[in-house]
């Protein structure tokens, strides 16, 4: 019995691509029909439905339209090494995207972005090694930057971690003086305690001070930080503080 010819809405209704696309397919000699009628209708056979699925397949693995044209042309040995290769791709991708729903997710529920890992997987440095490199650039060629890099590359993990939590806790207090004047002894005192942290890594004149001040009070991200401790403009408090604190 011949095999029956399928037409271009038969190929539609049983794979449910569109009309549109399989002319395309066929004016870029991918998927051409078997047959053309009299009339220049498009006919196929069931071995062109079996390729035409193969494409479909080969679509949804994210390989290009050129790609699939070319893998086509190989043996079906050859076709499962690239296959092979294509899973470690994505396998790589779907564990990308899971890192990125992580971040997204801890983002969203408030956590500061330079805690995020979103780049730990990517050609992309992490955010908190892009601002020690900006750091790098901006006071690297101070005395006082390089005190401080000496100093950290002395700590071990565990006293470095203490010395940050400690310095957390500063900005903490100092979030919830923030309906005080930024010139209270209170505030003030919370100031000096910051400084002194300061000073266990860099010497730290005016000039600095006032530098860092400016960095906290104009730097978008360093507010974010501040401002995750307060309802009210942390940032903005610390940097009135802190110059209060330069002129006194």
């Amino acid at each position: 019995m011949k095999k029956p010819l399928l037409a271009v809405k038969d190929i539609v209704q049983i794979t449910g691509i569109t009309v549109r696309t399989l002319h395309y397919y066929d004016r870029i000699d991918l998927f051409k029909p078997t047959h053309l009628t009299e009339k220049g209708y498009r006919l196929y056979d069931r071995s062109s439905l079996e390729k035409l699925q193969t494409i479909l397949f080969l679509k949804e693995l994210d390989f290009s339209l050129k790609e699939i044209a070319d893998i086509l042309k190989l043996t079906r040995q050859e076709q499962k090494q690239i296959l092979k290769k294509q899973r470690q791709t994505l396998l790589s991708r779907k564990q990308r995207l899971e890192t990125i729903m992580v971040a997204l997710d801890e983002y969203v529920s408030g956590n500061d972005i330079s805690d995020l890992q979103i780049f730990s997987s990517s050609s992309v440095l992490p955010l908190k090694e892009q601002y020690a490199n900006e750091a790098r650039f901006i006071y690297g060629e101070t005395e006082s930057y390089k005190e401080f890099n000496e100093t950290l590359e002395k700590l071990s993990l565990d006293d470095k971690e203490e010395r940050f939590q400690s310095m957390e806790e500063i900005f903490k207090q100092i979030a919830s003086c923030v309906d005080q004047d930024p010139s209270s002894d209170e505030v003030q005192r919370l100031i000096e305690e910051w400084k002194k942290n300061l000073m266990q890594f860099m010497t730290c004149d005016a000039e600095l001070l006032a530098c860092i001040a400016n960095t906290y009070k104009f730097d978008v991200r360093f507010k974010n930080y501040f401002n995750q401790y307060s309802n009210e403009d942390l940032a903005d408090f610390l940097y009135d503080a802190i110059m209060h604190n330069i002129i006194r």
